[in-house]
């Protein structure tokens, strides 16, 4: 925005963006945008024999080594915090951001993927109940059409009616449904831990999808023979996957420190749009008209999300 337009726009009463403002949306938006892309290197690394879980801790291992710099702070911080205790609201984020992305890929792995997403994105509404449980955030008049405006888009874009009604069918479709639990869970949590700081809160993310993958692969054996048989482009694609992980983590965990828990899971709504659009592009997958509408209906929500929640009294 130029002088000028900053000018017009405040003698016309009309608030003009800051910095401040933008940073939150910015990294909520840069979020959406990578969990929108990333199923494509996940594919490629299936194709090249990682599996998803696999895949999943070495990435989640190599974030917390691109942010190890971080690791004097965030150790000072939770040993000054857990002086008098443990700091639960710590180790509920690190088990609900943990399970978010470890179940995420155990159930589009074992399920099938419109049913998972589907039932992943009804997040929204858990998050109404979490985010007035914990924190005491109250919907507005516009709060309702809203959240119906983004779960409604998922809905139109995700469900096959001839799988029948978006209820768990099978062990991975509750497994996807707990996960979007988790989501909407870990964003409130994120919320309410005012008290951690933006590394705390990024780095337990990391860990906490490290430490819930680790035992599955122990129990399923044979590590060391599978992280053998990775070749070098696979460890280039897992390195960057890594570094990108690193950095949206701190981004979006900024963003939750400065945005409503209800605005910024609709606003990650959009993380559809972009799947969709990437996966006509990268995989040849054409949008049809529900498509379509459904994306509309999502980024009305997110255009909308500022009006959504009135202030607690």
């Amino acid at each position: 925005m130029t002088v000028l337009n900053c000018q017009l726009a405040i003698i016309r009463g009309v608030p003009v963006p800051s910095k401040q403002n933008l940073l939150p949306l910015a990294g909520v938006f840069s979020g959406a945008l990578v969990w929108g892309l990333i199923w494509y290197p996940f594919r490629v690394l299936q194709d090249a024999g990682v599996s998803g879980a696999l895949a999943t801790l070495l990435t989640y291992l190599l974030a917390m080594l691109c942010g190890a710099f971080m690791l004097p702070r965030v150790w000072r911080e939770l040993r000054q915090h857990n002086k008098n205790g443990a700091d639960w609201w710590a180790v509920a984020l690190l088990l609900s951001a943990g399970w978010t992305n470890f179940g995420y890929v155990l159930a589009i792995l074992h399920g099938e993927v419109m049913r998972v997403l589907l039932l992943f994105y009804l997040a929204p509404l858990w998050t109404i109940l979490f985010s007035y449980w914990l924190l005491g955030e109250h919907l507005n008049r516009y709060g309702y059409l809203i959240i119906a405006l983004s779960v409604g888009g998922a809905f139109v874009m995700l469900w096959e009616p001839q799988l029948g009604l978006p209820l768990p069918a099978n062990f991975a479709e509750w497994i996807g449904l707990s996960a979007g639990m988790g989501f909407a869970l870990s964003n409130v949590v994120s919320r309410r831990a005012a008290h951690l700081s933006v590394e705390a809160k990024s780095y337990s993310v990391w860990f906490g999808t490290a430490l819930l993958t680790a035992p599955l692969l122990c129990w399923q054996g044979g590590l060391p023979g599978q992280l053998l048989a990775i070749d070098a482009q696979a460890w280039l694609i897992l390195a960057l996957l890594g570094v990108v992980l690193c950095a949206v983590s701190f981004a979006v965990q900024y963003a939750l420190a400065h945005l409503p828990a209800n605005r910024a899971i609709v606003l990650f709504l959009f993380e559809l749009v972009v799947a969709a659009a990437s996966a006509y592009v990268l995989a040849s997958e054409a949008m049809q008209l529900r498509d379509w509408i459904g994306a509309a209906l999502i980024i009305s929500a997110s255009l909308l999300s500022g009006k959504l929640y009135a202030e607690s009294k």
